[in-house]
């Protein structure tokens, strides 16, 4: 894979983090993949135990959008730096964040999601405490 490969697959792959499509993302990765993000520090095994976490998640973020910004290759992989529009209430809060991903035969086998999610989640707890959902 070289790097105009690599931002291909970006692209399609966080095309499908949008729209609340748990079951068309969850096909990005292998059956035996890793996923490990903030909110899972320990980490999620299987296709089927990501899938469920998918459902959950997307469902509550059916709008954010997810961009690449830039591939740095690795051995079986890459790293991807990107940044994301959440949103919160009525505003959209901007994150960005670096993905380790590592392939076998096109489908991710790792995926550790790194970001400080203090913003985020701050702003989220205050419009919890104006009673906005």
């Amino acid at each position: 894979m070289d790097s105009q490969q690599a931002l291909a697959f970006c692209t399609t792959w966080l095309g499908s983090w949008t729209g609340n499509r748990p079951e068309e993302l969850s096909l990005f990765y292998s059956e035996d993949a890793f996923y490990r993000d903030p909110a899972n520090p320990q980490g999620l095994r299987g296709r089927a135990e990501i899938l469920a976490y998918l459902r959950t998640l997307l469902k509550h973020n059916p709008g954010w959008v997810w961009e690449a910004e830039e591939v740095f290759l690795i051995h079986g992989g890459f790293v991807l730096r990107w940044r994301a529009g959440i949103p919160v209430g009525r505003e959209i809060v901007r994150e960005n964040g670096l993905d380790i991903v590592l392939l076998r035969d096109g489908l991710i086998t790792r995926n550790e999601v790194f970001f400080d999610r203090s913003t985020l989640l701050t702003r989220m707890k205050q419009l919890h405490a104006q009673g906005k959902p």
